[in-house]
């Protein structure tokens, strides 16, 4: 668990490669420069390139996002203090520790337990304290809605719509939707109770959401 001035350093250039792609929110970029991404990948041997903006292999066939796509997806959120944030996938940990470098209120779920068990030891130890939930993120979490923003951080075949009725009037539901090797950023702004606004903000590459229990 060490982190080094080398590695403060190389998180400060990785912020600034992020910024240089658009990413304009100074809290994002302070979270990228104050986050121990390396830490957050289980292999040793990959480390060293833990502050190339690149995504990679954290196990159970999941990805830590590239940075970039992390900053991104956090900026569509429109984050203020506290709101309180559904994230479906939590992976590694990196997205929810970003998250809750802003101030946000963050319930998390994982449907790989390996990768819940790693990150629900591994936050706390870096300071995280927050909710997760080792369970199927199309659900979401009934019992804790309404939530202000919702992100999911895994490829959806569809927008789950236990989502979109756990997310506030006027909160914002960022997904990537699409089967296949690339899917397209939504963000899905909701109007009124059935009245949603969405956005398509271009291609990415995730790793799939699972498919929902239940479901062949």
């Amino acid at each position: 668990m060490t982190d080094t001035y080398r590695h403060k350093g190389l998180r400060k250039k990785l912020a600034e490669v992020v910024a240089k792609k658009g990413i304009e929110n100074p809290e994002i970029l302070t979270a990228i420069e104050t986050i121990p991404r390396h830490l957050f990948i289980p292999d040793n041997a990959l480390h060293k390139y833990a502050y190339e903006d690149k995504p990679f292999p954290i196990g159970a066939g999941q990805t830590i996002s590239q940075p970039y796509t992390v900053a991104f997806q956090t900026e569509l959120l429109e984050l203020k203090p506290r709101e309180k944030v559904l994230e479906i996938g939590t992976g590694s940990g990196y997205q929810t520790a970003v998250l809750l470098e802003i101030g946000v209120k963050v319930f998390s779920i994982e449907r790989q337990k390996v990768l819940f068990d790693r990150t629900k030891e591994l936050l706390p130890q870096l300071g995280y304290n927050t909710k997760l939930f080792y369970g199927d993120g199309y659900k979401g979490l009934p019992t804790f809605a309404p939530f202000d923003k919702i992100i999911v951080t895994a490829g959806a075949p569809y927008v789950p719509e236990d989502l979109l009725s756990q997310l506030k009037v006027g909160g914002i539901l960022v997904i990537p939707v699409d089967e296949g090797e690339n899917q397209r950023m939504k963000k899905i702004v909701k109007l009124a109770s059935n009245k949603f606004e969405t956005e398509d903000l271009g291609l990415f590459r995730f790793v799939p959401l699972l498919k929902e229990k239940g479901r062949d």
